[in-house]
Order: structure tokens, then C-alpha cells, then sequence
């Protein structure tokens, strides 16, 4: 009886989720009502109201589970072996492809930025605490290279998701990592 409940919650938050990422896809989160998300989903508003507090709790889950998948794949990765952080790159490629819908629709261009800013923020911490001393960069300017090398990165691989992505994820790791390693003058640009 107790797997048969944790099956039925498990699917009723599934399709909670979908039914708002699809929302999110045609409106703002501001938008978007408990009301709408329930009616796509086909499930009561007060079973709603079980498992999440309003359509803020419930991205605010979703952007949550993204963000900790992706600390995981940063905090696997060693800076001190260039090939490593390449590889590292690679996977949090393959991770992004893999919820390429969701990505789009939290980082998409014209809506809210919170999705990006938390991925920006955990991104910034960990290239600052754990690259910059690992490449043993002058701490005064460290700040600046970790925030070109986070922008930059994320501008890449939202692009990247917007073109279909239009290269694979070895391809997209090797740009980026030759960019933040080689720069402009690095790339073989043909």
C-alpha cells in the first residue's frame, strides 16, 4: 500500500510539473494560476494545495532539483586537470540536453531570470572557490575572470539550447573550454 502511494505522488507531482512547464512555455510565472496548472493537469486544487504552497513553490522545486544536479556534476570535477574540467563540462552538457524543455523554459530569454541567477550564483561560487585557487589566479582579479568565465559560459550553453542544440555536447565542452583556456585568439575559427 505505501509504494502504491509514493507511486501515485510521485505521478501527481509529474504531471503538476509538466502542466506548469508547459504554462511556462506561453507565460510568465506571474501569469500562470494554481487554477490553470490544475485544470491541464487534470488534478483537484486541493490536492495541489498537498503538495505545494502556490505555482512559486512548485517552480521554485523544480529549479531546485536542476540546482542540485548541477552542484553535483561541479563538485565532481577536478580544476587542477584541464582534461577533467573538459570532461566535467561534457556531462553538464549531457545533463542539460537530457532536460533540454526545462532548461529552455527556466532560462528562456523574455521571462523571469531567477532560474539563471541561481545558476549563476552556484556557478560563480564554485569556479571562485574552487578553480580560481586551484589555477592559483591572483585573488584581486579572481572575481573578474570567474564572472567572465560564468556569464560566458551560461550565455554559450543557453544559446546552445535555443539552436536545438545544433552540436553535440563534446563539441559545445571543447569551444568552451578552449575559450575559457586558450581565449578569442585560441579558437580555430574557420
Amino acid at each position: 500500500m505505501n509504494k502504491k502511494l509514493d507511486r501515485r505522488k510521485k505521478y501527481t507531482r509529474m504531471v503538476l510539473k509538466d502542466s506548469l512547464m508547459e504554462s511556462l512555455k506561453e507565460k510568465p510565472i506571474s501569469s500562470v494560476t494554481v487554477k490553470e496548472i490544475c485544470e491541464q493537469a487534470d488534478i483537484n486544487r486541493s490536492t495541489f494545495y498537498t503538495h505545494y504552497s502556490d505555482q512559486y513553490d512548485l517552480v521554485e522545486q523544480i529549479e531546485s532539483e536542476l540546482i542540485n544536479d548541477m552542484e553535483k556534476y561541479l563538485n565532481s570535477v577536478n580544476f587542477e586537470m584541464d582534461e577533467e574540467a573538459k570532461e566535467m563540462t561534457e556531462r553538464l552538457l549531457d545533463y542539460l540536453a537530457s532536460r533540454a524543455d526545462d532548461c529552455k523554459t527556466l532560462l528562456n530569454y523574455e521571462g523571469d531570470s531567477t532560474f539563471q541567477r541561481k545558476v549563476t550564483s552556484v556557478a560563480y561560487r564554485f569556479i571562485l572557490n574552487e578553480g580560481m585557487t586551484a589555477k592559483n589566479i591572483d585573488p584581486s582579479i579572481s572575481e573578474y575572470i570567474s564572472s567572465f568565465i560564468v556569464n560566458g559560459s551560461i550565455q554559450m550553453m543557453k544559446l546552445w539550447l535555443y539552436n536545438n542544440m545544433d552540436r553535440s555536447p563534446k563539441e559545445m565542452s571543447q569551444l568552451i573550454n578552449d575559450f575559457i583556456n586558450k581565449g578569442l585568439y585560441g579558437l580555430n575559427l574557420k
